[in-house]
């Protein structure tokens, strides 16, 4: 005891010295590894868990306490979720408040029955959906530890992402169903309450034990460690699977993953398609008339994944399982849990965006409480993407984020994407502008630096911070290096203000045989330019005006002559440049005319003469 007490004292001495400098100099993010044992009662819905968990402090901080999260705490009369979605103007239909009128057998509950650190007995206090915990004895910088709990849980019926009895049928969708250590990082702990929106957590490893009646079909996160015992489309080829007693006992492991999601039903079918050079996919559904489209959707879902790992970065697990349930489509590592009753359009456009996820939230692990645009924004520019290509509609890959993203600043409700995802003060200014507002942010690199640029620069986006957290400044340092041009003003003006585009033709005149053209900033984000004149013999010249903060110029991508001409500063709403033609001459001048920038006002970018 001495030793051990004298050898700590000595590395908070040397890390308290140290630690500041070793860890400060690079990129750091914590660990862990969930070990848990499930039994669960179907007839009651509750289960009896233990929990070993190895945490792995790589900050340079000493932390003294821990915080967990207890999601199902959340479905509760007079929650915080209840609370906020009965007072908020545009409640989420799922919910509204289905949560103030739960019984006790409807409810649902995280009940922590021990809790120890490395076998010493901790004191915790429970704050809604947030486990408070002190650690008996400090964890520095560099070191690791075990806490071991067990705890008993109640499934809620399914009103959010998560529950029992969907509205399809399904038994159990669980997801956030078990108690999930918060992360920390370099801006300190980050134990949100659960008010219905985003999550942020640890990377690491899980072994998951799921003991249930025999009878259930489950998809999960992870690998199967004993197929050949379960059967369920599982087994190998010409395996005969004998089942014994009431009871199953799944196995999975998921390593480098930060979530674990299952689901459960005895009417699952079970399908699997292999992508070439690639995953498994894995589908779960009950089969009816409602979920006919489900037949088509693994050939599709395949040339999905084909089309996205060509051009967003390879996918490095061996799975991907495609879950009926929940409560419309909500993205997990490894897997998506979906509503299934859909026509073949909408179940492969909502399959491709929750598979798309797992590049920008499963494996580029941003906060979504901050940054739910990297996430949603992102994945939805790539379904756009991989949508067009699988249904061949490239003539509009983006034609609908443009137009929801208009709408939105036309609607007196936008906010700044800054805004912390649970203190949006409606529905709509979070879906519209994480979703939409987030994919322009994407869609208009385009324009700024080219279309190659920001293939480039999205795929080394991915392989550089995948696996880790990274945010609206990793993000756009990668496209500032890609393309050589200064970005950080874009992100300023776009992320955290609710400033809008308009840019228009304000007049063309001729001057000693010249057309002078004259254009105006009518909004208060400044762009670069590319106008386009089309001069009456059918010929084309672009002319190229630079944004002055950018400290330099994207390259011409077209066949067209381009001229490029002086900088245009921020602070001036009007720049002139002369055309070396008459204005009889001239038949046409538009600004962006392949519609890369999200221009609010799209009548005033084009004369004609």
């Amino acid at each position: 005891m001495k030793y051990n007490f004298t050898y700590k004292v000595f590395c908070l001495l040397l890390f308290g010295c140290y630690g500041s400098f070793s860890f400060s100099q690079g990129y750091w993010q914590q660990r862990v590894e969930y070990k848990m044992d499930i039994d669960f009662n179907v007839d009651n819905h509750q289960y009896n868990g233990t929990q070993s968990l190895k945490y792995f402090n790589n900050s340079p901080d000493t932390l003294t306490k821990v915080f967990y999260h207890l999601y199902f705490n959340a479905f509760q009369p007079n929650s915080m979720m209840d609370t906020r979605s009965r007072t908020i103007e545009d409640p989420d239909g799922r919910v509204g408040d289905r949560i103030s009128k739960l019984n006790d057998s409807e409810i649902g509950w995280h009940k922590i029955e021990s809790l120890n650190q490395d076998g010493v007995a901790l004191a915790y206090n429970i704050e809604g959906t947030v486990l408070e915990v002190k650690l008996a004895e400090p964890l520095i910088p560099g070191s690791a530890t075990v806490l071991n709990m067990n705890f008993q849980s109640q499934v809620p019926i399914q009103i959010r992402r998560s529950g029992r009895d969907n509205a399809e049928g399904i038994d159990y969708s669980m997801a956030q169903w078990y108690p999930k250590i918060a992360e920390y990082d370099e801006k300190g702990w980050h134990a949100h309450p659960y008010i219905g929106r985003e999550f942020y957590a640890p990377w690491g490893d899980f072994e998951v034990n799921l003991t249930i009646d025999k009878n259930y079909v489950i998809a999960a996160t992870g690998v199967l460690q004993n197929p050949n015992e379960i059967g369920y489309g599982y087994e190998d080829e010409d395996v005969k699977v004998k089942r014994k007693g009431k009871n199953l006992t799944w196995k999975f492991k998921a390593e480098k993953v930060h979530d674990f999601v299952w689901a459960a039903d005895p009417d699952y079918t079970h399908k699997i398609a292999t992508v070439k050079n690639g995953p498994e996919l894995h589908f779960f559904y009950q089969e009816s008339k409602k979920t006919e489209a489900w037949k088509e959707l693994p050939d599709l879902a395949v040339k999905a994944f084909e089309y996205i790992e060509e051009n967003f970065g390879e996918y490095p697990y061996p799975h991907y399982s495609v879950i009926q349930g929940g409560d419309g489509g909500m993205e997990y590592p490894m897997a998506t849990l979906i509503t299934g009753h859909r026509n073949l359009q909408s179940l492969v456009g909502v399959t491709v965006h929750e598979a798309l996820h797992s590049w920008y939230q499963g494996l580029l692990a941003t906060n979504e409480s901050y940054y739910a645009w990297m996430d949603e924004g992102f994945t939805t520019y790539a379904t756009a993407e991989t949508t067009s290509h699988i249904f061949d509609r490239s003539d509009r890959t983006q034609a609908r984020n443009f137009k929801t993203y208009v709408y939105l600043t036309q609607s007196g409700k936008e906010e700044p994407l800054s805004t912390h995802s649970d203190h949006f003060n409606t529905n709509s200014a979070y879906g519209l502008g994480s979703y939409y507002k987030g994919a322009i942010a994407l869609a208009q690199m385009n324009y700024l630096i080219g279309k190659e640029a920001t293939a480039r620069a999205l795929r080394k986006y991915y392989y550089q911070w995948r696996f880790k957290h990274p945010d609206a400044n990793d993000w756009i340092r990668v496209f500032e290096k890609e393309s050589g041009l200064e970005l950080d003003w874009y992100l300023d003006y776009w992320v955290n203000t609710t400033h809008t585009l308009d840019y228009g033709i304000n007049e063309v005149r001729e001057e000693d045989g010249n057309t002078v053209v004259m254009l105006k900033r009518e909004g208060m984000m400044p762009m670069p330019m590319d106008v386009l004149v089309t001069f009456s013999d059918g010929t084309k010249k672009i002319y190229y005006a630079p944004l002055g903060i950018m400290r330099g110029e994207k390259s011409n991508e077209t066949d067209l002559e381009r001229i490029i001409l002086p900088d245009w500063s921020w602070t001036h709403r009007y720049y002139e440049f002369t055309v070396d033609s008459s204005k009889e001459n001239i038949s046409s001048i538009e600004i962006d005319p392949d519609g890369y920038m999200a221009d609010v006002r799209r009548e005033n970018n084009k004369w004609e003469n």
